[in-house]
């Protein structure tokens, strides 16, 4: 045991040659590295599964042991000063490995087929490696100093990545965007560092910590001070995390590659943040104004994020808004001090999320056959419909996917979620109202995505009654859905109702491009940079490798939910998370024997359970295609009824379409009220800057020169009459020094 702590500093830097390398080699040997650049998957993948073995190993070592294991060595000392380096080995560090290096590989394995045909392939590579060497040091950094190095590097990383296809102008936009939203954040995890280091004199955290508590029960320090550092060092875990109000930078950072959103969007990089708040919660728990600071935001972001969910029509962005929805969930259970839960949706949703998103990249290559490369079309779920015959494993996965993080029993994010919403009663029933609220509509817009892409369906748009016209849309897809023998294969006559006024319209719409039977046998040749070629049927389903990697991600939502579900051991209800996190919860002076009780457990999740299959059955109402029904006018008749609560109820759901759609017009706030605010007092400062600084600089120097030249003919080259001009100002400005003083003195 004493070894493999011993040697677990090494964690951090076994990825690192991968990067390095690939520099060497671009610089040295470019022509042969990109030659041989599908070689470079193979030792990405080999180090992190090394460092994946040795981290489950960890965790078992963790389990039998419950101990926490700390080491580290002087860098710098002085007689003020000193600083040090380590690692630090407890039960969130394993958990947060695993998490790494079990997702990483897979998008390792995934990101060698989806990146295969890109001219940025070794430098995806090579980025993913340095970013999964920054994530390992940020988690088993010891100190604050260390977390801050990590942090930044995380961060970079990101920026990159986020910016891959920076010659896409919205990829360019993006990176810039959560590169200064993130700089908010970080700036103040820096002044917060460095005021608690003012404070306690320490950077180690179980000094910081014990020093921190001492002063704190002693009375013996400033509690609003405290309380500042305290926010400064949360609102690094904001921005990091996606928390409300820097949340705007995270669904643009979809334009980055789909296997990023799966890596760093969804269960790595933005769980930082619920790494840092989990990892200083000792801290945070003795000053009860940040603790609900902490679970206010995270109720705000839970809420805010489904709400933004409802109507996006963008895959991935839809499924950005879901993670920062739930990344709300374990903020909130944080702030109300439930630990134990919170890490267990951090564990579920990291991988329910991971499967979403490998799913949408390869519905994405499935488009991007039809469509070409066009983010615009090829992500939007409004042309996608009728996927599930032509992509059937992607399509099973990712119904696994959506029911897990929909809460469906017995799948991951049920036990989870559960456990935070029965928490939340314990702490304010007007939370857990809204949490619940949430986890409807969180199985709305999931199912609603699951619909739009492989059912297809007959969207029935929301009338606006604001006095803006708004036409119906329709989901069709590029190659068209069966129809009944009803409606005519070559038009489709639909006939809807406009809610302007009672009269019946019909619209036809354009002929639906679909692929009949006989040409879906047919073979569609597409030209790869590099001179490759390769032979589809389109639409298709991915490669195998692509397809496997899915395959095992879908074993995660069934199966890992099972790690926090007790068995009772002599009278003491246990479960291997709650054995885990047994060290983390002592130090948190907090019970770490979790009793459970199963009809509390059946009690409670009947009413979450119940609001989870309402949002569902909402969502199959909304966006499952009813063609019997065109033949039958009655139920549309239903909605013509004209009347003052028809009318109102259109309204309220034309606003929550809006308010969905348009981000809740918080970018477009930031927008006019930031940037353009900005840039205006920047312009402003530079007209005084011009204007008034340089102005009395310039003219300075050009009354001088008039002076100078006057003077300069005035007293015809006679000595004497120089020495008269000055002796007659020294006398001027003498007299008007005395006045001066003996004003002022007066």
């Amino acid at each position: 045991m004493d070894h493999t702590y011993q040697y677990s500093w090494i964690i951090p830097f076994v990825p690192l040659p991968v990067p390095m390398l690939i520099g060497v080699g671009l610089l040295l040997f470019p022509t042969a590295t990109k030659n041989l650049r599908r070689m470079w998957a193979f030792p990405s993948i080999l180090l992190l599964s090394i460092v994946m073995i040795f981290s489950v190993y960890l965790s078992i070592q963790q389990i039998n042991e419950t101990s926490i294991y700390q080491s580290v060595w002087s860098w710098t000392i002085n007689n003020d000063f000193s600083f040090e380096f380590g690692y630090f080995i407890d039960p969130l560090t394993s958990i947060m490995l695993i998490l790494i290096t079990t997702v990483g590989i897979l998008v390792l394995v995934y990101s060698d087929n989806y990146m295969s045909h890109d001219q940025g392939y070794l430098r995806f590579f090579a980025y993913m490696s340095f970013f999964n060497t920054s994530m390992l040091g940020l988690v088993t950094s010891s100190n604050f100093i260390q977390i801050y190095i990590f942090w930044e590097l995380v961060g970079m990383c990101s920026y990159l990545l986020i910016g891959f296809w920076f010659t896409r102008p919205l990829a360019a936009s993006a990176c810039q965007k959560a590169f200064v939203t993130n700089r908010v954040g970080d700036f103040g995890l820096l002044l917060g560092i460095l005021g608690l280091y003012w404070i306690t004199g320490s950077f180690e955290f179980r000094d910081l910590f014990e020093i921190f508590n001492i002063l704190i029960y002693n009375n013996a320090v400033n509690f609003f001070f405290v309380t500042l550092c305290a926010f400064l060092l949360f609102a690094g875990a904001v921005a990091k995390s996606a928390q409300f109000p820097l949340h705007v930078w995270l669904p643009d950072a979809m334009e980055g590659p789909t296997p990023i959103s799966a890596l760093i969007h969804a269960a790595t990089m933005v769980a930082a943040g619920i790494f840092l708040v989990a990892r200083l919660l000792p801290l945070f728990i003795v000053i009860p104004y940040i603790m609900n600071l902490i679970s206010l935001i995270g109720i705000i972001t839970v809420f805010l994020g489904a709400t933004l969910a409802l109507a996006q029509k963008d895959i991935k962005r839809g499924l950005a808004y879901s993670t920062m929805s739930q990344l709300g969930y374990m903020m909130l259970a944080l702030g109300m001090g439930s630990y134990r839960a919170a890490l267990f949706h951090l564990i579920t949703h990291a991988y329910s999320k991971a499967l979403l998103f490998l799913g949408s990249g390869s519905i994405i290559h499935s488009m991007e056959a039809i469509v070409g490369y066009s983010p615009d079309k090829s992500q939007n779920m409004v042309l996608m419909g009728g996927l599930r015959k032509h992509v059937p494993i992607t399509k099973t996965a990712f119904l696994l996917g959506t029911l897990s993080l929909c809460g469906i029993p017995p799948l991951a994010c049920f036990w989870s979620k559960d456990e935070i919403l029965n928490d939340s009663w314990l702490y304010s029933p007007i939370f857990a109202i809204i949490a619940f609220i949430t986890a409807g509509l969180t199985a709305f817009y999931m199912f609603r995505i699951y619909l739009l892409t492989f059912e297809g369906h007959l969207n029935l748009c929301f009338q606006n009654y604001s006095g803006k016209k708004r036409n119906y849309f329709y989901s069709l897809s590029l190659w068209g859905k069966e129809e009944p023998k009803s409606i005519k294969k070559d038009l489709c006559l639909v006939t809807l109702l406009t809610m302007n006024n009672n009269e019946k319209t019909s619209f036809f719409l354009k002929k639906t491009h679909r692929i009949a039977s006989n040409i879906t046998n047919t073979p569609f040749i597409t030209i790869f940079p590099f001179g490759a070629t390769k032979t589809f049927v389109y639409p298709h389903e991915s490669d195998n490798t692509m397809l496997f990697v899915m395959l095992v991600l879908v074993l995660f939502p069934l199966f890992v939910g099972a790690i926090g579900i007790p068995f009772n051991q002599e009278g003491i209800d246990l479960d291997i998370l709650s054995k885990l996190l047994t060290p983390s919860i002592n130090l948190l002076h907090q019970n770490s024997n979790h009793f459970f009780d199963w009809y509390e457990v059946l009690k409670n999740a009947t009413l979450s359970v119940s609001i989870t299959y309402f949002g569902l059955f909402i969502a199959y109402f909304l966006y499952k295609p009813f063609y019997s029904s065109l033949q039958n006018l009655n139920i549309l008749n239903l909605f013509a009824k004209r009347g003052p609560k028809r009318i109102f109820w259109d309204k309220m759901i034309n606003f929550l379409y809006d308010w969905s759609y348009n981000r809740a017009y918080i970018d477009a706030f930031y927008t006019r009220y930031l940037t353009e605010g900005i840039r205006a007092l920047a312009e402003l400062i530079y007209l005084f800057d011009r204007r008034v600084i340089d102005g009395i600089t310039n003219g300075v120097g050009i009354t001088n020169f008039f002076v100078g030249e006057g003077l300069k003919y005035l007293g015809g080259s006679r000595i004497s009459f120089y020495l008269l001009l000055y002796l007659i100002s020294v006398l001027v400005l003498l007299i008007s020094c005395f006045f001066f003083f003996n004003f002022f003195s007066f």
